[in-house]
Parts: C-alpha cells; structure tokens; sequence
C-alpha cells in the first residue's frame, strides 16, 4: 500500500525506524549501527545499549498533564515560528532547529572526537534522520510552544537514535528513554495494555517536563540540567557542592560526575554542532518539510489496531510504529483513546470510526467455563488480562463456575498478524538464531536472570538481550526464556513442580517461603495471590498465630496467575 503525504512517506521508510534499532549513545564505542536482520518484528525488539542513559535516574512519582488533541489547522495556527532573517519561518525543519539553537557556545575539546566520528560516519545521520521523520516535527512544535533550546531535538538522538522501540540494559525505553520510576513521575502510563514512555506524543511532553524542571533546579544552566537528565539531579547536585567546599569551578566541565554523563553532554553538543553545519563535516542531511506530518484521532474508547489500521488506510505495521506505546493487539481499554496517524489519512480515520458500532470495535467470543479451569488460564487462553475479564464480566473475584461463560475481547485477526505487541517483539528476539545450544528454561519462584546465567554458563546481560529484556527485570514463574549456552554446558531441569494438597485441576509449585520483619498472613497472601485461610491450611497455623521473623511457611504458588501478574 502506497499513500502520499508531505514527504511521500512510504511503507519502508517507516520501518527503518526497527531495520536499523541501535541506540545513538553507542557511536563513540563500537559503534554496531547496522543491524542484519531484515525482518521489521525481529530487529525492533533489539534491546540498545545506552552508556548512561536514563537508567541511572532516579525514581520517584509526581503527575504529568493530559495530552491534549489538536488539529492539523489548529497544530499550524498556534505555531510559534522561528523565523530566518527575511521573516518567513524556513521551509526546512532542519534549519528552524538551527536557528534555535540557545546552549552556550562550547569550544571544549571534549567535543572533538564525537565531530570527527559522525564526520567520518555521515551515513549514521541520514539513518537517524529517516527515523526521526515522522515525529520531529512534534518535538519541535513542542519545543517553540516551550521556548526551549532547539537542540533539546537532538536528544533523541545521543539516547536513542530515535528508535521508539528502543530497551536499554538499563530499562530505560523509548525515544526519550524514561526509566519506570521518571516516567511514572511524570505522568507516563505504564501497564499491561499500554506503556506512555514509548508513546512518542506522550513521553516527548514529559521529557520537556522533567528538562523543564531540571533547568529550574539548576538555576537555568542547561548543561547542568541535561547532564541531570542523563544521571540523575542529584549526582550532579553533589557533584557541584564538592566543587563549590574545595573552592573550584562548577560549570559542567569541571565536575566530577559519572564517566558516561561525562561524555553524554559533549555527544549531544557534538550532534549540535555537526547539525548547525553539516556541510562542513561532509555530511549531507536531507531536507525535512517544516510542517505537520502526523494527526491525532480520537478513538473515543478501546479499539482493536487491525481494525484501526484497515480504517486508516495502513499497514499494522505502520500504524505500530507511529504508536509504539500500545502492547497488544488493541489500544489501553481505559485511554488513551487516541491513534497517531499521517495527516492524510486522518479523515479516513475519523470516518470509519464515526459509522463503526461501538460493539464492532473489539471482537467478543463466549467461552464456557470448563472444569478446572481458572481465571487465569482463560485470560493467557485469550492474550487478554484477569482484570478485564472480572470488569466486562462483572466478577467480584478469581473464582467461576464450571458450566457457565465468559465474554472475551478477542483480536479481529491471527495474534500473528500483530507483529509489533510486545510479546511478538519479545519472541522474534528469543527465536533469533545465534551461537551455542538453545535451552528454553522455565523461569520458577525465587529465579533471578544472575542465577539462570550462572547455571548456564553465560552472562546475566547476554541472557537479558536474548530474551528482550534488561538485567534488572522481573521474572515471573512460568516465564519462558531462551538461553544459548555453550556445548557441553549442563543443562538445568525446569520441570520441578508439585501440586497443592488443597487444590486439584491446577498446576502448582509448592514454594519455602521465609517471613520478614513486619510481615503478615494478609501481606504474604497478597503477594503470592493465594486466600489467608489457604495460608494458615497448608501450615497448621490458627486464626490466634502470630507469625514470627525467620519463620518458614509452605505455599503453593498458581504459576498461571503468577505469570499472569502483570
């Protein structure tokens, strides 16, 4: 499928954005831009590497404001300009960016060998740059209704490549890389259905946000801000009060502050610079129209992205990768209500939603309940969640009745034909050929990836990025990973599980857990999703027992529900 645009953006210019998924922080390193795989689904999941990025931030929460929808009239008439000097705003997007530009002249050799390697490298850009096509505009739109430094565009680029699918060791993920904790601070969403620091509207205003905030914390100085923005406000607030008691400066240059900050500011400076003059440094950036490319539609409630992606004239996999934030094979069923798509097709969009029925928006099934069956088995039956099941049908709790049915949302399509969810993400990544005997482990309570690694022989990181994950992750019981250990390597039995004593048609693993300080039956009980009474069943323990730190109590984990956690 073909559709014109303002800049005839095609099919396969999109997908660059997953054919060439490596992040910009690493061109000063090794530098591995060029990815093999020719497969969209395969290559988006590669999880980037990102040298101090986001990661190090630290966590905390706060509110972030509704993204509000505009339209391409009203996104055009509320413009803030930058003019070029005969007064018109440029035609070129690349030189309203220039034009900007408000961080402090830097001449700093720091600065040199990041020039000298996109210099040498003028192909990286140009990647970068077919990348960023589809969402620049917004992000410079956002940065003149802000007032803020054109530079800040070029963000993306040291933390991502802009690549919205980008995952860093760190768990930092999206353009703007947010780590769980920033981006629930501010505002981000993150959930089973939907994660907001992906969404490229969403985690661009609160990444302009927390810069916002930063400048202010740091009294204006930007390059103080942007390196708080890559390790944390306060390494750089203790960084600058070390400097101010032994009496020495305290610009950015002479702080003492991690290794990676250290060389993240002048990567972002040295992007700037090639930017402002590309000709230069022999590089040739093609011309991006200085006008709106994407439109929001208001989906006025869930919609299943196949159907979405019929409506709007697109490919699924284009309308995925202008809204990388959805998980699944349909939008959050509680918002955002709302798709990103080119202006073009926009009215076609708004057009087929106007006449769909609101029962024709997500395909339903009735499913009658089988003896033994759980909650949470029928919702991973049907990709869906255990809480969507219990609202849309009405269920107080986890316990059914055989012989009675279910309404589930199904997606309208194979769950093949979504080929961007995170899990068909997750398993092209897992099913990528490489070196060793591939071994699929079954994670089980109390595994974390450094004991699976040490018991196969292989790093904690190598078996986080063959399993589209960051090291610091959580696993889950019942999870699968792939593991490509060495030949000869024993191989681990995944196949340890028990059923409970109380509980029959269920799997369980029966799990020695130790109580904690402060802890109770209630407390642990909600932990392993198990009932106080099945609590006190398996351990002989009255409704008067108190429990006491250090005590060991049996539990029998449901690994399905376990699993089905998140």
């Amino acid at each position: 499928m073909e559709y014109t645009g303002p800049w005839q953006v095609r099919r396969s210019i999109l997908l660059l954005g997953v054919l060439f998924g490596v992040s910009g922080c690493n061109f000063h390193l090794a530098r591995p831009d060029n990815l093999p795989s020719t497969q969209a689904a395969d290559a988006a999941t590669t999880s980037v590497a990102v040298p101090g990025s986001t990661s190090e931030r630290g966590e905390t929460t706060g509110t972030f404001r509704d993204v509000e929808v505009r339209s391409d009239q009203a996104l055009q008439e509320a413009a803030v300009e930058t003019t070029a000097t005969d007064g018109q705003p440029p035609e070129n997007l690349w030189e309203r960016i220039r034009l900007g530009y408000a961080l402090p002249e830097t001449p700093a050799p720091e600065l040199d060998s990041d020039i000298d390697w996109l210099a040498d490298n003028p192909e990286y850009l140009d990647r970068v740059a077919e990348r960023a096509r589809p969402y620049l505009y917004l992000v410079v739109e956002e940065l003149a209704q802000r007032d803020l430094p054109m530079e800040l565009a070029l963000l993306p680029i040291v933390e991502s490549a802009y690549q919205p699918f980008a995952y860093s060791p760190g768990r930092a993920a999206g353009i703007w890389q947010f780590v769980p904790g920033t981006g629930r601070r501010f505002g981000l969403k993150q959930n089973w259905w939907y994660d907001g620091r992906r969404d490229v509207v969403a985690a661009t205003r609160a990444a302009l946000d927390y810069l916002e905030t930063l400048r202010d914390e740091f009294d204006g100085d930007w390059l103080h801000a942007i390196a708080a923005y890559n390790c944390g406000e306060g390494n750089v607030m203790r960084a600058i009060r070390r400097n101010q008691h032994a009496g020495k400066a305290i610009d950015f240059w002479h702080l003492d502050l991690p290794r990676e900050t250290r060389g993240y500011v002048p990567r972002l400076l040295a992007v700037s610079r090639v930017v402002a003059d590309p000709e230069s440094h022999g590089v040739s950036l093609a011309p991006i129209p200085n006008e709106p490319y994407l439109a929001q539609v208001d989906t006025g409630g869930q919609l299943d992205l196949a159907l979405a992606a019929d409506l709007a004239g697109l490919s699924l996999e284009e309308l995925y990768l202008l809204n990388p934030g959805f998980n699944r094979w349909a939008t959050d069923p509680d918002g955002p209500h709302r798709l990103v798509v080119p202006i073009d097709n926009a009215p076609k969009l708004e057009e087929g939603l106007a006449s769909l029925p609101d029962a024709n928006r997500v395909h339903w099934e009735r499913h009658r309940i089988r003896e033994g069956e759980t909650l949470s088995q029928i919702a991973r039956q049907y990709r869906t969640t255990i809480e969507m099941l219990q609202d849309v049908n009405g269920l107080p709790g986890y316990r059914i009745r055989a012989g009675r049915s279910l309404t589930v949302p199904v997606a309208t399509k194979s769950i093949r034909s979504y080929t961007l969810t995170a899990d068909a993400r997750r398993q092209a990544t897992q099913n990528r050929s490489r070196s060793g005997v591939k071994t699929v482990y079954v994670v089980r309570h109390g595994d974390s990836l450094w004991d699976i690694a040490q018991r196969h022989g292989v790093s904690t990181g190598q078996l986080a990025s063959w399993n589209s994950m960051a090291p610091r992750d959580i696993l889950r019981p019942g999870q699968k990973l792939a593991i490509w250990a060495k030949p000869g390597v024993q191989k681990v039995s995944t196949t340890t599980v028990q059923r409970s004593p109380s509980v029959t048609g269920e799997t369980r693993q029966h799990v020695r857990y130790r109580v904690r300080q402060g802890e109770s039956l209630w407390h642990i009980s909600r932990r392993f999703k198990v009932t106080v009474a099945s609590l006190r069943q398996w351990n002989d323990l009255n409704k008067d027992a108190y429990l006491q730190p250090g005590q060991t109590l049996s539990i029998y984990v449901d690994v399905t529900r376990q699993a089905e956690s998140i």
